[in-house]
């Protein structure tokens, strides 16, 4: 292993790897990249690999907006078919104030050239008759919005690192990181390793603030569990529906193959428990029969757990930490984590490389917002998909 590097970065999933994919192309200097375990085996494995621009804030817009436009060139900059599958996304409001916020947002999303319908419950089961819309008061659709495969899309990171050079290191957790003077100095692995280096990156999903806490700084950024459900092949619903979401429970729905997505509950109580329950299924199960009836004949199959890495604001935290030189943030996404890695890996290489990210302006993702008290406020309870 390298005694020294340029740069390390801590995690191995979409965060991680899409800085390596990135970083490998404006540096030539040593990167490094060190996972506990195997690459992508944590929350990246267990998301639902959601992409869209219907976001309330500026900031996330605009990480939706440059990510999406990776994602339509994914296959031709990294050679590996992320399968983006453009089949929209569809918001459903139950109550008048859900649906003056997702009005207040569409606005907004307009503002910044995206397509958005605003729909009534009777247009949206005009489109989609399938759905029970009886209790809606409205919804919004965004036709460039989908999902795609989190898998294929870290292969193709992980495959451009590589051909550039990084060392990526699977089951090698870092136990130690390096201070000194207020500057970073390096990590101590597991294995015994001692790597040196003025940079380490934090992205280390839901276990972000633990390597914080190595670090001898605290970040707002904490693990909460997530649900998530899978049926047998069902063919009495077209083959392609939007992803929709039911903001008012929280829940929502996607093909998977010839079956669906379905979510269920997020868990209330923080932690790293990764086990689904029965609660979860009747949760996913009830809210799918209540908003498409004929789903009253599939069948769950399969069920995962995993984790979200939340913040207070919902938003993500990139940038050097003000109290510690070389310690870079890259975490607490809250949700959206793979669907804006493309722009995450953009930003953390310029901030690396040049100081200051030029793509986007991320003062609004600055780990001081806390204390200064300005936080990013969604207009709607922001969904985590």
């Amino acid at each position: 292993m390298e005694k020294t590097a340029d740069v390390i970065i801590i995690g191995g999933g979409i965060i991680g790897t899409s800085i390596a994919a990135f970083l490998s192309e404006k540096i030539t200097g040593t990167v490094v990249l060190l996972e506990k375990g195997l690459l992508g085996e944590g929350s990246t494995s267990r998301c639902a690999g959601g992409i869209r621009c219907q976001f309330t804030t500026p900031i996330n817009i605009q990480f939706s907006l440059l990510s999406l436009k990776i994602f339509k060139n994914f296959e031709k900059l990294f050679r590996v078919d992320p399968e983006f599958h453009p089949s929209g996304y569809l918001f459903l409001a139950s109550t008048n104030e859900e649906f003056e916020g997702l009005k207040a947002g569409a606005k907004l999303q307009r503002s910044y050239g995206i397509d958005v319908d605003t729909l009534s419950p009777e247009e949206i089961k005009v489109r989609w008759p399938f759905l029970n819309t009886g209790d809606l008061a409205g919804g919004t659709f965004g036709s460039e919005d989908g999902y795609a495969g989190p898998y294929e899309v870290l292969q193709g990171y992980v495959k451009k690192a590589r051909e550039r050079g990084v060392k990526i290191y699977e089951e090698c957790e870092v136990i130690e990181i390096l201070t000194r003077g207020g500057k970073i100095e390096g990590i101590k692995t597991i294995h015994g390793d001692t790597i040196s280096s003025p940079v380490v990156v934090d992205a280390a999903g839901p276990y972000a603030g633990i390597v914080a806490e190595m670090a001898g700084v605290s970040i707002p950024i904490s693990p909460l569990k997530r649900q998530l459900f899978t049926t047998a092949p069902f063919e009495k619903l077209p083959e392609e529906i939007p992803l929709t979401i039911d903001l008012h429970v929280g829940w929502y729905i996607r093909r998977e193959g010839k079956g669906f997505l379905i979510s269920g509950p997020q868990s209330e109580d923080y932690g790293f428990s990764l086990d689904t329950d029965f609660a979860g299924q009747i949760f996913a199960a009830t809210h799918a029969m209540q908003r498409i009836p004929i789903l009253e004949n599939a069948t769950i199959t399969n069920s995962w757990g995993g984790l979200y890495a939340i913040t207070p604001d919902n938003h993500a935290i990139i940038g050097f930490h003000p109290d510690l030189q070389g310690f870079l943030i890259a975490g607490g996404f809250s949700g959206h984590g793979f669907q804006h890695s493309p722009a995450t890996g953009i930003v953390a290489t310029e901030l690396i490389v040049n100081g200051t990210a030029s793509t986007l302006d991320i003062q609004a993702l600055s780990v001081e917002r806390f204390e200064k008290g300005m936080l990013n406020r969604e207009i709607l309870t922001a969904f985590r998909d």
